[in-house]
């Protein structure tokens, strides 16, 4: 496990390697999550192995610390997370992200684009504003006092499914606010107008089952190659682990 210095003076984000050559590839986990859990058996499969891949959990969640003088923003954890591709000496970095991970990867390339040579994001939110179903949207709607410490938390925990909350109920209630709201918030460009503009390949997985992601021909018109993965959710990673892993592998 590696550590470095982020935000608020002795916070810490934290990460796991794994050794390899090429280009690094860096996963990034979406809201309530956290990156070992939701990512760590892919590495089974083949075409995954033999880069150097780094497992970053970002401020708030999993492993890393959880500071409250911290924003939770997509830019201050693109920040966090730049903050950790500095400290590992890693250029030119496979970013993967899911859900809001994949939002804060766009950010990340827009903002240090000698961090970043390829995004695969698998149904990150593109858009200000609710998604249909997303559960960002549920977080938000308690104020930050209701939410952390009047109920909101453990309110949410008992709506969430099983899977969701088997990370969620690790994650910092102050962080997993502010960092779902931030996603409804968005950026200023837009994650999608960061995303379309974007000049390094770009791959964008979507779930047959998965939420519902709006004006798709927009990503395709600007480059962005679509990719459907079948009988999976927006969970891809659990649903179709295997099919998941493939994708990945031929965005490289």
């Amino acid at each position: 496990m590696r550590q470095t210095e982020f935000g608020p003076d002795g916070a810490y984000i934290r990460w796991t390697e794994a050794e390899g050559a090429g280009p690094a590839r860096v996963h990034v986990h979406g809201l309530g999550a956290a990156t070992g859990p939701y990512t760590a058996h892919l590495s089974a499969y083949p075409e995954l192995g033999g880069r150097r891949t780094l497992y970053v959990d970002l401020p708030g969640f999993g492993i890393s610390d959880r500071p409250a003088g911290f924003g939770y923003s997509l830019e201050d954890h693109a920040a966090a997370l730049a903050a950790v591709l500095d400290a590992a000496g890693v250029r030119g970095a496979e970013v993967v992200g899911h859900s809001m991970g994949g939002s804060v990867a766009i950010v990340l390339a827009y903002r240090r684009p000698d961090l970043v040579s390829r995004l695969v994001l698998a149904e990150a939110n593109l858009d200000p504003g609710p998604v249909p179903g997303a559960g960002s949207s549920g977080i938000a709607r308690w104020s930050e006092e209701e939410f952390v410490h009047g109920g909101g938390f453990a309110a949410t925990l008992e709506r969430v499914g099983w899977l969701w909350r088997s990370t969620m109920r690790l994650a910092d209630p102050l962080a997993l606010h502010r960092s779902a709201c931030g996603l409804l918030r968005g950026t200023e460009p837009t994650m999608r107008a960061m995303l379309t503009g974007l000049d390094i390949p770009r791959t964008y997985l979507v779930g047959d089952a998965g939420d519902e992601i709006a004006d798709l021909a927009d990503l395709t018109a600007s480059g962005v190659r679509v990719v459907g993965v079948p009988d999976s959710g927006h969970c891809i990673m659990f649903d179709n682990p295997r099919a998941y892993a493939a994708a990945i592998s031929a965005a490289a």
